[in-house]
């Protein structure tokens, strides 16, 4: 090859070069108008609101600007009893999920799919009933002289009626109800996108079925598990209106206690700091998850 051939060549190739650069600015320059309404209207829905809480939670009943109400919050007793209540609910409803929910999962990616299909459908029946209606439902369930109890009577199991509504295991109970469903709907289409030849090739390999099982399948399925346990978690963290009817004012969650400290105290300043502690809290615990099993990890599939 001939120095001008050569010295031509490399032209092109600088010349490709700038016009691969060039198309590429301007597809960064498009996607950035195109996404740039979408940032301002999270900007303005999700983050200014936080911020108008979170400077709000800075000014005491007098209008005053001061710390009173995080000092409250971490001095006083009923403010952390009402945490502590509220991660013990959180965390019960979040474990009772798993133990139902990944064995349901389990159980239907093992059927065919038009009867996988038909079963999902009552997983789902739950979100086309409003959650108060639910909550309800189960306080008509659950009361002293409710079905559950009368059956439980009625065939000899029980000698009186057991307390099951009204305080801490009637909204568990509930709670558990509503929240199920989000577990589900991650686990299941993460179990239904692992190859079911991997497990048998462990097994053709020497492995047992529950060897496989622990080995190929429950690795694979963390991705979906790992999320329906974030989803459930942090929106149980923020639940009302179950606990509200279920516990019968005897369980008060932190909503409730927000609720409570604007209806009755009219105190806007200690219940935004409320609001801005659980926010902080919640986001705590997706980075010690994140930090635990790794998240960004778990979900890169």
């Amino acid at each position: 090859m001939s120095v001008a051939e050569f010295s031509n060549r490399s032209v092109g190739t600088r010349q490709n070069a700038d016009i691969l650069k060039s198309e590429e600015r301007r597809e960064n320059q498009a996607f950035l108008g195109l996404s740039t309404p979408a940032v301002l209207l999270i900007l303005i829905v999700v983050f200014l609101p936080i911020f108008w809480l979170s400077s709000l939670s800075f000014f005491n009943a007098a209008g005053e600007a001061s710390t009173e109400n995080y000092a409250r919050i971490f001095n006083s007793a009923l403010y952390r009893r009402t945490f502590v209540v509220t991660f013990q609910i959180s965390i019960a409803v979040t474990v009772i999920c798993v133990l139902l929910g990944y064995p349901l999962c389990y159980w239907l990616t093992r059927l065919p799919d038009r009867r996988a299909g038909i079963l999902m459908v009552f997983v789902l029946v739950p979100f086309w009933t409003s959650v108060l209606v639910r909550t309800y439902a189960w306080l008509v369930l659950l009361q002293r002289n409710g079905i559950i109890n009368s059956s439980l009577m009625s065939i000899g199991i029980i000698d009186e009626p057991l307390q099951l509504a009204h305080n801490l295991t009637g909204s568990i109970i509930g709670m558990v109800h509503i929240m199920l469903p989000f577990l589900i709907l991650p686990l299941y289409a993460t179990m239904r996108s692992i190859d079911t030849d991997l497990v048998r090739a462990a097994v053709g390999l020497g492995s047992t079925p529950r060897g496989a099982f622990w080995r190929v399948f429950l690795p694979m399925s963390l991705p979906g598990l790992f999320a329906g346990i974030v989803l459930v978690f942090i929106l149980s963290l923020g639940f009302f209106v179950t606990p509200a009817l279920l516990g019968g004012g005897r369980v008060q969650m932190l909503a409730q206690r927000i609720e409570s400290t604007i209806t009755v105290y009219a105190n806007w300043g200690a219940a935004s700091a409320l609001g801005v502690v659980l926010l902080f809290l919640a986001l705590a615990m997706i980075w010690l998850m994140h930090r635990v099993f790794g998240l960004d990890k778990l979900f890169m599939r």
